[in-house]
């Protein structure tokens, strides 16, 4: 009788772990980061194996091309995180987030333009794109979309990548720039007919909640 009830005792904790999707041991992501809208697209790569570099839809066809790339760091700005996913998203050279029509998730708003890449033993990434537009408001920034996400934490944005030569990057918008992650600011630099931004990335820097 006792091994009867040790026996049902363990199905339903196994019942239990699986219809949860943890073990009762595991602990929940740390919310951080404040409100973020469309930050589930980070889990939209659906089948696809990761790696450190991406090339995004869009950059065979488009100039100026632009590779991304840089390291990503713990808090203290000096020590190398593996393994956390980041995704970007942009629009195209017209400033439209280009859709086919046939979208699902968060490419019906974020569109096709966008990428996934999860950082080597290093810390290291790169994407391969082209030189988004301005919106057709002229109202925004040049910019990449970024959203991060480590273990042990819910996905958080960080600062938008944009271009020290944008003539729309007034002082006044550098000013009001949050900084999380660090500055999303770059310098495009041509070689090889390719321009080339480089931007290290610091978790939880100016991120809300985050320990």
């Amino acid at each position: 009788m006792k091994n009867y009830k040790l026996i049902m005792l363990c199905t339903m904790i196994n019942v239990f772990s699986s219809c949860t999707g943890q073990s009762l041991d595991s602990k929940p992501d740390q919310i951080v980061g404040g409100p973020c809208e469309g930050c589930e697209a980070i889990v939209e790569f659906g089948e696809k194996k990761l790696s450190a570099i991406d090339t995004l839809p869009g950059f065979e066809e488009n100039e100026p091309k632009l590779k991304i790339s840089g390291k990503v760091f713990q808090e203290d700005g000096e020590t190398p995180v593996s393994d956390v996913i980041i995704y970007i998203y942009q629009t195209n050279r017209i400033g439209i987030y280009e859709t086919k029509g046939d979208e699902t998730g968060w490419a019906k708003r974020h569109g096709i333009i966008r990428g996934w890449v999860k950082t080597d033993k290093e810390g290291n990434y790169s994407f391969y794109t082209f030189r988004p537009g301005a919106y057709p408001t002229r109202d925004e920034l040049e910019h990449i979309h970024i959203t991060v996400k480590e273990q042990g934490k819910t996905a958080y944005y960080l600062d938008e990548f944009v271009f020290v030569d944008d003539p729309l990057l007034s002082q006044e918008k550098r000013k009001n720039l949050p900084n999380r992650g660090g500055s999303g600011i770059t310098n495009p630099i041509l070689g090889n007919g390719i321009w080339t931004i480089r931007r290290d990335l610091i978790l939880g820097k100016n991120i809300p909640d985050y320990e």
